[in-house]
């Protein structure tokens, strides 16, 4: 037993090189995170992101004029600050209706891919479509405009056109379209993902009426009042969101962990089969399954993780409510193609994003069928991505699925490539 108890001396010797060891540890990651809080902040402009907002009767819930944006991921990949325009998008102002009236206007309208608020607009797409057309189709006299709101479908934007896009009499209407859009339309998925009361959105939508026709409905003004309970946030958290609000490190800790669980959330999704469920979501299932409008509808229906019921478009055999899903987003195709022909303008969909046509992947025929069915052309970003030979995600922000800088080029290159093809859209 003598030899399992350390002699006095030895024992303080032990402690002194415990004490000296945690010492050298607890001043290493000292100067390493006050490195690191000095270099995030003389690398990077802002802290907190700043997305001024106004309500417009009609149209909803839109960007201020004139303000200034400041959008990030937070991962180093890029720090944003871009100003709206007059109108309150983020483009350069509206051309002036007797130049869009000499040439070929052609009017974008989107979700996030066109509002981009994580690319400069002279990098935006459609901004180096006018150029490259400049160039190479110099006798259609090609200008453009965006008319983005980040997180909206069809239906969403159609007072984008009514609003603001139809002043200026455009050749050519393009809808960008993104997988998302599918739930988007959706009020009862919309509400899921952002925590919005499907009956007061705060976007233009639509809603069944007592004959089960689908009829078209404005957004309220009031929509913050209605917002769907959130689970109370633990002490610790608060304390941790009020260190990230007051430290780049920990701001850019914090995104890095979210981004990592995020990817592991998407591989697990879209290889190992269904992923963990958000309980707060299923929360909100439970709450809008209550309602008269959605109680088959979210039958049969597993909630995940919010991005995922996106995701879940990728499967051949849907539940009821991404079923609808693909309703409202043809009612809302539909909405766009009387206002096109009611104008004599022409229509015409971008698939966005490189993988939105990969093999085994029903989304774009899904969106497809619904624009053939109308006579309205669809230019496929992954077809013109794959047949150059292009590597499909390079032209992606890793972090968040946009366009960078290079998805942005290819997305005009492939509109480029149609035009020359299809030149009688500017007739």
């Amino acid at each position: 037993m003598r030899y399992l108890i350390l002699p006095p001396r030895k024992y303080v010797r032990y402690l002194r090189m415990a004490a000296w060891n945690a010492a050298f540890i607890i001043s290493g990651l000292l100067v390493v995170a006050i490195v690191g809080e000095v270099y995030l902040r003389l690398a990077n402009p802002f802290i907190e992101w700043s997305i001024p907002y106004r309500f417009v009767d009609g149209v909803g819930r839109i960007r201020e004029p004139n303000a200034e944006v400041r959008y990030s991921n937070w991962l180093l990949d890029h720090w944003n600050v871009s100003r709206a325009n007059s109108l309150g998008f983020l483009d350069r102002e509206p051309v002036s209706a007797d130049r869009a009236a000499e040439g070929c206007h052609i009017a974008f309208i989107g979700d996030s891919f066109v509002d981009a608020m994580d690319s400069d607009i002279a990098d935006k797409f459609h901004v180096l479509l006018e150029e490259m057309a400049a160039r190479e189709l110099p006798h259609l006299a090609i200008t453009t405009q965006a008319y983005g709101i980040y997180g909206t479908g069809q239906i969403n934007q159609l007072p984008l056109y009514d609003e603001y896009a139809r002043r200026l009499n455009p050749k050519l209407v393009m809808l960008v379209f993104f997988l998302n859009d599918f739930a988007d339309n959706s009020p009862a998925l919309y509400s899921l993902g952002n925590g919005a009361d499907p009956d007061h959105l705060p976007y233009m939508s639509a809603q069944r009426d007592a004959g089960g026709e689908l009829r078209l409905r404005p957004p309220d003004p009031e929509y913050e009042r209605f917002m769907l309970p959130r689970f109370p946030k633990a002490w610790h958290e608060s304390a941790w969101e009020r260190l990230v609000l007051a430290s780049y490190l920990a701001k850019w800790l914090d995104l890095k962990q979210r981004w990592a669980v995020e990817r592991v959330n998407a591989i697990g999704a879209g290889m190992i089969g269904p992923i963990e469920t958000d309980p707060q979501i299923a929360a909100w299932a439970d709450m809008i399954a209550e309602r008269s409008c959605c109680t088959l509808l979210l039958k049969d229906w597993q909630p995940a993780i919010w991005w995922s019921v996106d995701r879940q478009f990728m499967e051949e055999r849907l539940p009821p409510v991404l079923e609808e899903a693909l309703e409202y987003t043809e009612f809302g195709v539909e909405q766009f193609k009387r206002r096109a022909d009611r104008d004599g303008v022409n229509l015409a969909i971008l698939a966005a994003t490189e993988y939105m046509g990969r093999r085994g992947d029903p989304q774009l025929d899904r969106l497809s069928a619904i624009a053939e069915a109308r006579g309205i052309p669809v230019v496929s970003d992954y077809d013109y991505v794959v047949r150059r030979g292009y590597a499909a995600g390079d032209g992606l922000w890793g972090s968040i699925g946009h366009w960078n800088v290079v998805g942005h080029r290819w997305a005009a290159e492939a509109v480029l490539e149609w035009l020359k093809a299809n030149q009688d859209v500017c007739e």
